[in-house]
């Protein structure tokens, strides 16, 4: 049967889009999906405010009357700006084990990269940094996170016969928690804490989080500044992603960094995993998704390191420990055994020194592709 290409123009197909996933991953003991009504907000263009510098088109394709296949495909301006490369996006991919159908929704991607001037198409990645981005090529028999893609280990292979190369790989380490604090980072926590005259804010509540919202995710745009792909996001972002993501903050599970003068230093966040419970949810917080999300923020052996950020004048001064040293004795006393590092890109050894300490499993690789047109 020959494939069909349509264009997403309508809240319905967008729906289709948004749950094609759902029947694809059926029964996938890896797969967690992401909330329906969250990828509703990031891929409409009258709520994400990141459509303020992305131009963006998203396409299905069909067997008969069958959805077998999605992608998006994303322009992103500031992106083009910062970097001085003519790249187009694509994200969202999914499809059924099928060449014929990636080569037709890849068509539509490369088609408009060419009608823009582009002279490169790469990903997946998706509006910004903290969205979804790299395709696993590592570790297809490992639990997924809420902050990741999973990919049957199909994907790699027919992308490749495309002509797509790698441009560069993220790896996600699993970490198993000890049963006490290593006696060398809580003495080198306690040096660098008195050294640099910083301390830990402990808040109580969400709320009481809330005021470092904006110098947190302004600490993102300075600290992530030169990873691969990163743009800044703006204030209607920042606005955005408080608005959308403080509500869930266990204060337990986060740890806060100030100077002597009270400006941000440092800060870890992290969550109880709710990769199972999402999985529970089946992308709905309704009418019971919510209760299995309540329960794994409850109660949880299993932990996601989601951001952490050191402000650049002081990094490489060992402020890394005393935030890892502060997470883990949050981590011992909830019971947490192991976590989720999620993606750190594979350049990045300054991320990757944080698990000197710890006993770790390089678990997970996943990659961002490109080809040139």
């Amino acid at each position: 049967m020959s494939i069909t290409i349509c264009e997403v123009t309508s809240n319905k197909q967008l729906k289709e889009f948004i749950h094609f996933p759902d029947r694809l991953y059926k029964g996938n003991p890896y797969f967690v999906p992401p909330l329906h009504f969250d990828e509703m907000g990031t891929l409409r263009k009258d709520k994400n405010p990141a459509f303020d510098y992305c131009e963006a088109r998203y396409w299905l394709a069909y067997k008969g009357e069958k959805v077998v296949g999605r992608v998006a495909a994303i322009l992103n301006h500031s992106y083009i700006a910062k970097w001085r490369n003519q790249y187009m996006r694509f994200g969202w991919i999914d499809f059924e084990n099928d060449q014929q159908i990636l080569d037709a929704l890849m068509n539509q991607v490369e088609m408009w990269a060419k009608e823009k001037g582009m002279t490169s198409v790469h990903g997946p990645l998706g509006f910004t940094d903290l969205d979804h981005e790299g395709m696993l090529v590592e570790g297809f028999d490992q639990l997924g996170t809420l902050a990741t893609i999973y990919n049957h280990p199909y994907y790699p292979q027919l992308l490749e016969k495309l002509g797509y190369k790698k441009d560069i790989d993220w790896l996600e380490y699993k970490i198993k928690l000890p049963k006490q604090i290593p006696e060398q980072l809580e003495k080198l926590s306690s040096i660098v804490q008195r050294r640099l005259n910083l301390k830990f804010v402990r808040a109580k509540s969400a709320k009481q989080i809330l005021p470092y919202g904006d110098e947190i995710f302004q600490l993102i745009n300075e600290a992530y500044s030169n990873l691969y792909g990163v743009v800044p996001l703006t204030k209607k972002q920042i606005d955005y992603y408080t608005k959308q993501y403080f509500s869930f903050i266990r204060t337990d599970f986060v740890s806060l960094i100030v100077d002597a003068n009270g400006k941000l230093a440092a800060f870890g966040i992290t969550m109880p995993s709710l990769s199972k419970a999402l999985q529970k949810a089946q992308g709905s917080l309704l009418p019971f998704g919510f209760i299995h999300i309540l329960k794994a923020l409850k109660k949880n052996n299993l932990g996601d390191l989601y951001l952490v950020a050191v402000r650049k004048d002081l990094q490489g001064k060992g402020v890394n420990a005393m935030l890892m040293c502060d997470l883990t004795k949050s981590y011992i006393k909830n019971g947490i055994e192991y976590a989720e590092s999620n993606p750190e890109l594979e350049t990045n050894i300054q991320v990757q020194a944080l698990w000197e300490y710890y006993e770790v499993q390089q678990h997970k690789r996943r990659r961002c592709y490109i080809k040139n047109l």
